[in-house]
């Protein structure tokens, strides 16, 4: 079975050259398309991503769900599996994934670990281990089977936060057993904690991940979440 990676985007011209080539690198034939989907980017994004090889097209809606739906629709890989920009699978995810299918799974995810080494941020990376939602997050990218996608509708576009928490919750009802973490690390950024204390990035995923499972509006989870943190 043939993958498709999609990696949606918004000014990560720093990022996505190098991911880019990486899996192409480590795709090889089993790769079917690589599809960065853009949700208006300012800066270079989408010209150093067609440059490195990718297709690149632009949402016709911004927001992380719905870019990652309308880039699946240009996937021709029998497995979806969808990356942010500023991380990277370890070598042999080809394999990891394909390898998953044949056993029997029809979704799943990487423990993963900062480009880091502060020690606090080892203790996160330590947490991925565990098979709960709150440990669970897009950064450790998510590998799914098309019919499975296709059958959960994708991810909800009325979550613009949380979407892939939504999204596996969904999935986890349907057949948790049908997941699995594979036991090795995606290198995730660690630029929202240059910017942030490691405390105040963790009460503000505290306080998201509460108002989610109150069912609080994800305009308002946004909107709490982005005031919370500061950005590069």
């Amino acid at each position: 079975m043939r993958i498709s990676v999609i990696i949606p985007t918004f000014n990560e011209e720093k990022n996505i050259t190098k991911l880019v080539k990486y899996l192409q690198e480590e795709g090889g034939e089993a790769l079917a398309n690589i599809i960065v989907v853009d949700g208006g980017s300012e800066d270079k994004t989408t010209e150093m991503a067609r440059k490195a090889g990718a297709k690149v097209v632009i949402s016709p809606k911004k927001g992380r769900a719905a870019q990652m739906n309308y880039g699946a629709s240009f996937a021709t890989g029998q497995i979806l599996y969808f990356i942010h920009a500023d991380a990277r699978p370890p070598r042999g995810f080809i394999n990891d994934i394909q390898s998953a299918i044949r056993e029997g799974y029809q979704s799943g995810c990487y423990r993963f670990r900062f480009d880091s080494d502060k020690t606090l941020l080892k203790l996160n990376n330590y947490l991925t281990r565990l098979n709960i939602l709150t440990a669970r997050g897009g950064d450790q990218t998510l590998f799914i089977t098309r019919p499975l996608f296709d059958d959960l509708y994708g991810f909800d576009e009325y979550y613009v936060i949380m979407e892939e928490y939504d999204l596996l919750r969904r999935l986890w009802r349907k057949n948790r057993s049908a997941f699995k973490i594979i036991p090795k690390e995606v290198c995730v950024s660690a630029r929202k904690y240059d910017t942030n204390s490691w405390a105040r990035v963790q009460v503000a995923n505290l306080v998201a991940m509460t108002l989610f499972r109150l069912g609080a509006e994800p305009a308002r989870i946004a909107a709490t979440y982005k005031k919370m943190l500061h950005y590069q």
